[in-house]
This record gives C-alpha cells, sequence and structure tokens, in this order.
C-alpha cells in the first residue's frame, strides 16, 4: 500500500543480500474495518535467488499486527535476545 511506513532491514545470508520490510499497520481500511490492524512482512533476496521459503527469491506475507506483538514479546523471545547480546566465556 502506497501511504504505508515499512522498517527495513538488511542483511548478508549464505553470501545473498536478503532485504525484510515489515509494515504493522498496512491497511488503515482493514484495521477501521475489522478493529485490529494487518501487518505485512516481504522478505526479497535482491539478487532474486531461491531462498527456503520462496523458490523465486520474493515473499509476502500478511499477518495480524497483534500475533506478531505477542510473539516479539513473549518473556522466552526477550530472554532469547538478552543471552545473544551478552557475550559468554563458555
Amino acid at each position: 500500500m502506497k501511504n504505508a511506513s515499512y522498517q527495513t532491514y538488511r542483511l548478508d545470508w549464505r553470501e545473498l543480500e536478503i532485504e525484510i520490510r515489515y509494515c504493522p499497520d498496512w491497511s488503515g481500511a482493514f484495521r477501521k474495518s475489522c478493529g485490529e490492524a494487518v501487518a505485512h512482512l516481504e522478505i526479497e533476496s535482491l539478487c532474486r535467488s531461491p531462498l527456503p521459503m520462496t523458490g523465486t527469491g520474493y515473499r509476502s506475507h500478511f499477518v495480524g499486527a497483534r500475533l506478531v506483538d505477542e510473539a516479539g514479546g513473549t518473556p522466552d523471545w526477550k530472554s532469547g535476545e538478552a543471552a545473544r547480546r551478552q557475550m559468554s566465556l563458555f
């Protein structure tokens, strides 16, 4: 959607440049009619090489924004994220 605001991330994965785009509120009309936001997630291999979830190098997925928030806000995710940031000698 042209007016949607996306967060964009780039990363190198197995020698492929990947771009991930996330919009937490893709359609104001959907939110207005259904009472909650729908999120849009895109993943793209910038050279369009196949990825594990798509043979074309591009994948688009819509999901309830609440589900994304719940998945990212769980105690397990937060503690795992903190552990990944903390360096360990063991």
